[in-house]
Order: structure tokens, then sequence, then C-alpha cells
């Protein structure tokens, strides 16, 4: 039996660097195998506490990563662009999902089922290594939150996230100034007078919930230090 090449997750898969490297039935497995999950802009793709039974990666739109208290604050940690996995760590673990993740703007999520995962993980060293890439990427990720959270000016921190965009080949950035508010631990008013501030310098321009970044090479340079 042959797959369509049009097929979705195969096309999601071609373009993964471990993908041509399994044989040829295990391909054919895995594209079979693949889950889709949907969600409106706004509404929640996997819910905290839910077991988890798939690693997922953004077919379309973006995700949010967050956690939310029971006074209704969030800390959003990481967005998650399409062609991008998300994870990886929580799926080794096992167990539940420890964060929401939110749709900010309609999405489809594709998801591995575990067993394929963990069958992946434990035959496949190309997969493996691809494993070792995303949580050295994701602890990277986690320590320049933690530098921010409590080092950074918010000029810093804003640019610092809309660079994270940028790296992962992103430069119109759909995205509300509250999303971008609540990844950078700011509130809206700071985020908005900092991206007036970017704006005013040719660095970026505003639309309704876009962002799109003109010089991330400026972005770059106020995360240098200066000292």
């Amino acid at each position: 039996m042959t797959i369509d090449p049009r097929h979705p997750a195969r096309i999601f898969l071609m373009q993964q660097p471990w993908f041509g490297t399994l044989d040829e039935t295990l391909r054919h497995t895995l594209v079979e195998s693949m889950q889709l999950l949907r969600a409106a802009r706004g509404e929640l793709l996997l819910r905290r506490g839910t077991p988890v039974q798939a690693w997922w990666g953004v077919l379309s739109g973006m995700a949010k990563l967050q956690t939310a208290t029971t006074d209704g604050r969030i800390s959003a940690f990481l967005s998650v662009p399409a062609g991008e996995w998300f994870g990886e760590g929580t799926v080794l673990k096992g167990g539940q999902w420890r964060y929401d993740v939110l749709a900010l703007r309609d999405t489809t999520l594709i998801g591995m089922p575990v067993a394929l995962f963990q069958r992946l993980y434990e035959t496949s060293l190309p997969f493996t290594q691809f494993l070792v890439q995303r949580l050295n990427l994701r602890l990277g990720q986690a320590m320049t939150a933690i530098e921010a959270d409590r080092l950074r000016t918010p000029e810093e921190r804003v640019a610092q996230y809309l660079m994270m965009f940028c790296q992962a080949g992103v430069r119109r950035i759909t995205l509300s100034q509250e999303d971008l508010g609540h990844l950078a631990g700011l509130s809206r008013q700071t985020t908005n007078r900092v991206l007036k501030a970017f704006e005013a310098r040719g660095w970026i321009t505003l639309e309704f919930s876009r962002i799109d970044v003109l010089e991330p090479e400026a972005l770059t340079d106020v995360l240098l230090p200066t000292g």
C-alpha cells in the first residue's frame, strides 16, 4: 500500500532529520499511526493533568504552553510555531501533562503515539540524537527564561521572546500583545509600551494581533551586554 505524498502526516514527518533513516515499513507505520488534534483560537488543545498518550508537534497554527493559578493568574513559558515539537521530556517521563496547551490561532497538532515514540527511542540512534538536541534546546530556553525573570529589563524580555520566534524561522508573528506579555512575564501595558518603542525605531511593525520583525539584528543587540 502506498501513501499519498500529500498526506499531511507524511509531509510533516519527511521534514524530520531522523525519518529518512528508518526502514520503509516503519515509516509507513508512523505515517498511518499519527494522530491529529484541532482547536480554534483560544481553545485548549491539551489539558493539564490528562494522561500522556502521544508526543505532539504543531502541524499548523501556533500553540502556547502555560499554567494557571487558582486565582486566574497565567504563567506562559513557551510558544510553539508550526513545524516544532514539544513535550518530549514529559513523554519520556510518562504520567500526565503538567501544563495546558492552548491554541494561539486555529491550530492542528500532530501526535506520535507513546508506544511508537518509545520504540524509536530504544532502536533509532538518529531519533535519540534528535531528542537530545531538543532537550538541550529546552534547557537553554528554561535558563534564559529564569535569567529574564530575575535580571532582564522589559525591553530585553520582549526582544528575547521575539528572537525565539525569529530563530525558529518565524518573523511574521501572529500573537496578541497580551499573550506576548504572558510569555515575557510582563503586563499588557508594559508590553505595548516596549513594542511601540521598537516600532518607532523601525525594528518591527504592529498590526492587530500580529508583529512583523523587520530588524532581528537590532533585537539581538538589545540582548548584548553593555558593560
